[in-house]
């Protein structure tokens, strides 16, 4: 059974203090759901380790964009430190987005992309698909879809092409607006 992620994270224990907004977004760039995670406080800051050094992606003031498109096979977190740099994207490979009980979801198919700002793209938890493979977790339909999900994504990312990517800073904005008001 695929794992059902929450856009919410309401259970994240590492954020002491937060704000959050989401909204529906229906434009001819984009439609499906969007959130906002303010970490205004956490308990110790998240640091990532990879190839070229270490990256910290959750602090005090951090704050993760979420965009889940409709009809689309991944989710993508945009993390903006507290100056509002973005510090990475991290784009979830899945089988489907939702919305159940006043929140989005996505059921993760293991795979992921990290795109870094400086155009470093590392494909992420190969391992996890392989053994989700191996113990009937997923079928070889959904294997392919993820892997195809990730050449694709990849092509986008290397031609300019990724959309999400370029709406970020916008949605960012849209819902900070939200969370003002």
């Amino acid at each position: 059974m695929l794992k059902r992620r929450d856009g919410k994270r309401e259970n994240w224990k590492r954020i002491t203090e937060r704000a959050y907004a989401q909204s529906l977004i229906e434009t001819e760039e984009f439609e499906g759901h969007v959130t906002l995670l303010h970490a205004l406080q956490v308990s110790h800051p998240l640091n990532v380790h990879y190839e070229k050094g270490h990256v910290c992606i959750l602090d005090d003031g951090y704050m993760w964009l979420q965009q889940f498109p409709s009809n689309a096979h991944h989710a993508v977190t945009t993390m903006f430190d507290a100056s509002g740099n973005i510090v990475q994207w991290y784009i979830d490979i899945c089988l489907q987005n939702g919305f159940t009980n006043g929140s989005p979801w996505w059921e993760d198919l293991f795979l992921d992309i990290v795109l870094l700002p400086s155009g470093d793209m590392y494909i992420m938890d190969t391992d996890e698909l392989e053994d989700a493979l191996s113990q009937g977790v997923i079928d070889k339909k959904q294997y392919e879809l993820a892997w195809g999900e990730v050449e694709t994504l990849k092509a986008k990312i290397s031609t300019g092409d990724f959309e999400l990517i370029k709406l970020a800073r916008h949605h960012k904005d849209t819902l900070m607006n939200v969370m003002n008001n």
